[in-house]
């Protein structure tokens, strides 16, 4: 009896760390220019910075400790001042610590990881690796030996970037590779929503994601239609700065950033249109992305051709490896970098605006620079 009180009065703690790779600037070339003006994690997607998304859902899993992410953005970058705001928000400690998808083998009946290859060149398997690990402390023992190979090989030698002595362990090929078929790593299927965010364009969809599990996570975030309101189709966010005159449309799949103008009689459609933005009177944009700062003429209409990556659509069509094919710029979403100015009565189709661009004329298919 005695022993039994013992075990009523002792409380057993599961502490559990989440790791999030982010990448680092040297990366995400495919998500210019967007990537000129903020980190790729801050990136808006459906109101708010995509890595927020990642750090609600981890700050919601019972006996969550600290979130670490791995990557090789600076301390004084704005990355920093949101993980500062993040860990007050969610009292977690959040820590900035480069690391597209591989293929793994599994067996049916335990799960055990059998084989595992990044990004083949030939069919391996139709599952693939989604970047989520849960790992045992006693799991990362294999840093520690490529950590030491690569220092008896004379491979730490200082580079930009790094910390002196640190070198590039890479999780998948180094660890992921070396350990499968050893019965030391395990798959867990899941069908739930998964995308990646590589290029620009594939912003658009993954918004559309997070604004369709608005209506369950955060339905306030969603803005609703109102009596002398703009009408609202679909899921659309609203920064409460911003000022959207009534006859406005929008929606479906529309982010609407802080202090942004939308002028009367404007057409928002699978858009996201940054901070500070103004669309002028009778504008359309579609299947878009309009730059920080950036203004869109009277009657202009930019429009962008659909990029839906839906792993669960056989007719879906990726992101592309390439801006180009053949010498031509393939047709995708249309992107406004910076501070760009659209004239009135413009047509600005499947084309990349890079920063600080004042145009005068239609363009169709190209990137201005």
């Amino acid at each position: 009896m005695r022993g039994q009180g013992l075990l009523d009065r002792v409380a057993v703690t599961i502490m559990l760390k989440a790791v999030i790779l982010i990448g680092g600037p040297q990366k995400g070339t495919r998500f210019r220019p967007l990537s000129f003006e903020v980190p790729k994690p801050l990136f808006p997607v459906a109101g708010v910075p995509m890595i927020q998304h990642h750090i609600e859902a981890c700050a919601q899993v019972p006996g969550m400790q600290e979130i670490l992410l791995i990557g090789f953005y600076q301390p004084d970058e704005p990355l920093t001042q949101f993980l500062e705001a993040a860990q007050q928000e969610f009292n977690l400690p959040v820590r900035t610590q480069s690391l597209n998808y591989g293929c793994i083998v599994e067996n049916p009946q335990t799960h055990e990881v059998l084989h595992y290859v990044e990004k083949p060149s030939t069919f391996i398997s139709d599952i693939i690796n989604c970047g989520i690990y849960l790992f045992s402390p006693e799991a990362l023992k294999p840093l520690r030996d490529v950590f030491q190979r690569n220092q008896q090989d004379g491979q730490l030698e200082d580079s930009p970037g790094l910390w002196p002595g640190a070198g590039t362990i890479r999780l998948e090929q180094d660890v992921f590779s070396a350990l499968a078929g050893q019965g030391q790593i395990y798959v867990h299927l899941t069908d739930g929503i998964w995308s990646q965010i590589k290029s620009a364009g594939s912003a658009l969809y993954a918004s559309r994601l997070y604004l369709s599990r608005y209506q369950d996570t955060h339905p306030e975030r969603l803005a609703k239609h109102t009596p002398g309101g703009p009408r609202i189709r679909g899921n659309v966010y609203i920064h409460p700065t911003a000022k959207v005159a009534p006859s406005a449309v929008l929606g479906p799949n529309v982010s609407i950033g802080k202090g942004v103008t939308v002028g009367e009689g404007v057409r928002l459609r699978e858009s996201i249109v940054l901070h500070g933005a103004t669309l002028q009177e009778h504008t359309c944009v579609l299947h878009s992305i309009v730059g920080w700062g950036s203004t869109v003429g009277r009657w202009a209409r930019v429009e962008g051709t659909p990029n839906d990556p839906n792993p669960n659509d056989p007719r879906a069509r990726m992101d592309s490896e390439s801006l180009f094919k053949d010498g031509k710029l393939l047709p995708a979403i249309t992107i406004l970098g910076c501070r760009v100015r659209i004239p009135a009565e413009v047509l600005i189709l499947n084309s990349i605006v890079l920063p600080h661009k004042e145009l005068s004329r239609s363009f169709t298919n190209q990137i201005i620079l």
